[in-house]
C-alpha cells in the first residue's frame, strides 16, 4: 500500500513539471572584486555577463554615439594684386639753404657736387645709387669759390671727405645752364638741388619723362648772388625720370650774368 501511494506522489509531479521545462541555467561567478553589472545589486554573482565574449550582454552594451559632423576649412582669401603702378606725382618748393649742408646725412640714396677743384670736377656719394645724372646743358662751365654756403661730406668719390667748401660751378648767358636728371623706380623720391644766380634771373623748369605740365620757379637777384634749395618730390616708374633745367633767362649785367650750381641730393 506504502509503494503505491509512493508511484502515485512520482506520477503528479512529473505531470507538474511537464515535459518541456527549461532546466535550471549554472550560476556563473565572477571573480573576487569584478563590478556587478548594471540593474543587480552590489555583491550579486555574475548575472548577465556572457561567459564566451567576456562582454555585458544584449541590453547592457555603451550608447552608440553619433561622430559630430566636421567643420568646414575656413577659406584663404588672397588680397588681388594690383595691376597697375602708382600714377606719376610731381611738386616742387623753394627754401633757404642752411650755412653748412652735410650731403651725406641729407643724400641717403645719393648725392653729387660739382665744382670742388676745376669746372669738370665731380664728387659723387660712394656706393651710392647713381640717380643723380648730369645730362650737360648750353654754355661753357667755370668753377668759383665765393658760395655763401657750405658744403660737406664724409662718403665721397673721388674725394672721400670735405669738412665745408664754398666752391661750385657757373655758366654765363641767356639761354645757357644746366641739364638734371634723377632716375626713378616707382617709389616716391625727394631731390634737393642746390642752385643760385649772380645779376641774373634764373628759371628752374621740372618735369617728368612720362609726360604731363612742367613746373616752372623763377630767382631773380640784380645786384649780387642769390641762392636757393628746390626741393623737388617725384614719383615714375622704373626706367623713367625726373628732368630738370637750369637756365639763365635774363641778365642785369651784360658781361656775365649768371646761374650756377653746387650740389645735388636724393632720398
Amino acid at each position: 500500500m506504502g509503494s503505491v501511494a509512493t508511484l502515485a506522489c512520482l506520477a503528479v509531479l512529473v505531470t507538474y513539471l511537464g515535459p518541456d521545462a527549461d532546466p535550471p541555467e549554472p550560476e556563473l561567478v565572477l571573480p573576487a572584486g569584478a563590478p556587478t553589472p548594471a540593474g543587480y545589486p552590489t555583491g550579486a554573482a555574475g548575472v548577465g555577463v556572457s561567459p564566451e565574449a567576456g562582454i555585458a550582454a544584449p541590453g547592457l552594451q555603451p550608447r552608440e554615439r553619433t561622430p559630430p559632423p566636421s567643420e568646414p576649412p575656413t577659406p584663404t582669401v588672397t588680397p588681388a594684386a594690383s595691376s597697375s603702378p602708382a600714377a606719376p606725382t610731381l611738386s616742387v618748393s623753394r627754401s633757404d639753404v642752411p650755412a653748412e649742408v652735410d650731403l651725406t646725412a641729407l643724400g641717403t640714396r645719393d648725392w653729387v657736387h660739382w665744382g670742388l677743384n676745376r669746372p669738370e670736377t665731380v664728387v659723387r656719394k660712394g656706393g651710392g645709387t647713381g640717380e643723380i645724372r648730369d645730362e650737360g646743358g648750353r654754355g661753357a662751365r667755370d668753377r668759383y669759390d665765393t658760395n655763401p654756403e657750405l658744403f660737406g661730406w664724409r662718403d665721397g668719390t673721388p674725394v672721400p671727405a670735405v669738412s665745408a667748401t664754398g666752391t661750385g660751378v657757373f655758366v654765363c648767358g641767356a639761354g645757357n645752364g644746366f641739364a638734371l636728371s634723377v632716375a626713378g623706380d616707382g617709389e616716391p623720391r625727394t631731390v634737393h638741388l642746390f642752385a643760385g644766380i649772380w645779376m641774373a634771373q634764373g628759371r628752374l623748369d621740372v618735369r617728368l619723362s612720362t609726360g604731363g605740365s612742367t613746373r616752372t620757379l623763377r630767382l631773380e637777384d640784380p645786384h649780387t648772388t642769390h641762392t636757393a634749395q628746390f626741393v623737388i618730390k617725384f614719383r615714375v616708374p622704373r626706367g623713367e625720370k625726373l628732368l630738370i633745367r637750369w637756365t639763365v633767362e635774363g641778365t642785369f649785367r651784360n658781361s656775365c650774368g649768371n646761374v650756377n650750381l653746387q650740389a645735388a641730393a636724393v632720398r
